[in-house]
């Protein structure tokens, strides 16, 4: 039977969670792109296709991190342009230079798909444990400094040693993705269903993001206990 809405107007039918768009033509900027992680974001995606521009402070220091990929589809550029030229921008920084980075950027990163995979973390001798943003978690503290622009928050859980190992074909982890619009998180899913094994989750709103960037700490426990390069699986989804 057919569900109405209050008017007897037939709803349509819901859409498919797995529906996901084609982003295979879009050209996704790393901020951070010399770090291990955004190296390692760089090196995947690019290996998969994905138009790919590594930025930072110093564009010679992108340049040469884009060229020892070996990826033809892979480029450097100083921060402020791999911003611009880039309809999604992966923001991938240290956190203690995660605010200065974005205050610097805002206005070009008006507009775009921001994705932001900035961990608050501390780390003492007992090891690493979270830390909480004024703002309640990094990428609320992204949405708050870069209201012209689109933010979400995934690729959090990846390790970096997997991302940049070539002799690695797939890494079979899921993705949590969190955003307040569904047509941006639906993106951000899709992109990481670019690199083989991986799969995006959504994972609610931004108000979620903490517990998602706090859960880093307590997979480096895990690799150090077990020397492994944890990630995560949600199952019956």
């Amino acid at each position: 039977m057919t569900s109405t809405d209050s008017g007897g107007t037939p709803k349509p039918p819901a859409k498919d969670p797995w529906e996901l768009p084609d982003v295979s033509g879009l050209t996704v900027g790393v901020l951070g792109g010399t770090g291990d992680q955004g190296r390692g974001l760089a090196y995947r995606l690019g290996r998969a296709g994905q138009k790919v521009i590594i930025g930072s402070r110093a564009a010679e220091r992108a340049e040469a991190a884009a060229a020892e990929l070996g990826l033809a589809s892979v480029e450097g550029a100083d921060n402020a342009e791999c911003a611009r030229r880039s309809d999604i921008v992966i923001v991938a920084v240290p956190w203690d230079g995660h605010a200065k980075t974005l205050e610097s950027l805002k206005d070009e990163l008006a507009g775009k798909l921001v994705v932001d995979c900035v961990n608050p973390l501390g780390f003492d001798k007992k090891g690493a444990y979270a830390l909480t943003p004024e703002e309640g978690s990094a990428a609320e503290q992204a949405a708050a400094l870069l209201p012209g622009s689109r933010v979400t928050a995934a690729f959090h859980h990846l390790s970096a040693v997997l991302l940049q190992d070539p002799e690695v074909e797939r890494i079979d982890t899921d993705v949590m993705v969190l955003g307040e619009v569904r047509d941006d998180t639906d993106i951000v899913q899709a992109l990481a269903a670019r690199i083989p094994g991986m799969r995006g989750v959504f994972a609610g709103r931004l108000r979620n993001a903490h517990q998602v960037e706090s859960l880093v700490a307590n997979l480096i426990s895990v690799n150090r206990r077990y020397k492994a390069h944890a990630g995560l699986r949600v199952t019956d989804v």
